[in-house]
């Protein structure tokens, strides 16, 4: 179950992830930015024509209204909640890779007390 894991981790780009990973975060921050900046749903122009041939009833444009602005409340609101999380997202992949650099500056470090412990030990049973 590991190896799948240790792959993934050894065929990741890293580099290009931490690179990149400041770019990602401004993006995101930018777009929710913008959706709080957009005007509200109901300042949105109802479409023009429908394509019928015969003037429908005024309880039927009414009806239509109130459906057309149900849905674009809805998805305005999926597109709220779809920025948020993209934002999320990105400031936890910026957390995420400021620990993978303070990791591996850790194991280089631990990689370098190791091979300076091998050679003091080497050099006291030399003695």
């Amino acid at each position: 179950m590991a190896i799948p894991w240790l792959i993934a981790l050894k065929v990741i780009p890293w580099g290009d992830v931490i690179e990149h990973a400041p770019k990602v975060l401004g993006a995101a921050r930018k777009m929710l930015e913008r959706q709080q900046d957009k005007p509200a749903p109901g300042s949105v122009p109802p479409p023009v024509g429908t394509g019928h041939t015969s003037a429908p009833s005024v309880g039927q444009l009414t009806r239509q209204l109130a459906a057309a602005q149900q849905q674009i409340d809805q998805q305005v609101q999926a597109h709220v909640e779809l920025t948020q999380t993209v934002a999320e997202l990105a400031e936890q992949n910026a957390r995420l890779v400021s620990a993978v650099e303070v990791l591996r500056v850790r194991t280089r470090l631990l990689l370098w007390t190791a091979a300076l412990m091998v050679l003091v030990l080497a050099w006291l049973l030399m003695r």
